[in-house]
């Protein structure tokens, strides 16, 4: 009994943990950013994990990645511009650079 109880506390801290990485992955699906980024390879443009480690350490990352997943840029990840996203408002803009920064 001791030992079910400790691996349902076990199962259920897990999925709760993950419940953020799920939520924001739904949002990037539902901003199309999947049409175009994967969390662990290139497609169009790079993936998450290239993102997070290139911004590793940049206490500014946040704001910066929240200004291009709006307005979109260019030169950063090679010739394929990303374009702007005006249907991101800047909270959920600023919880995917979040998400995307926390990526490992």
């Amino acid at each position: 009994m001791k030992k079910s109880l400790i691996t349902l506390a076990l199962g259920a801290s897990a999925i709760l943990s993950a419940a953020p990485a799920f939520a924001d992955l739904a949002l990037a699906t539902s901003k199309n950013c999947m049409a175009c980024h994967a969390v662990d390879k290139k497609l169009v443009g790079p993936a998450y994990k290239e993102v997070a480690a290139k911004y590793k350490g940049d206490k500014t990352a946040v704001d910066k990645l929240a200004t291009k997943i709006i307005k979109g840029g260019s030169g950063v990840w090679g010739a394929v511009p990303m374009p702007a996203n005006a249907q991101v408002n800047e909270a959920d803009a600023k919880k995917l650079a979040a998400w995307v920064l926390a990526t490992k």
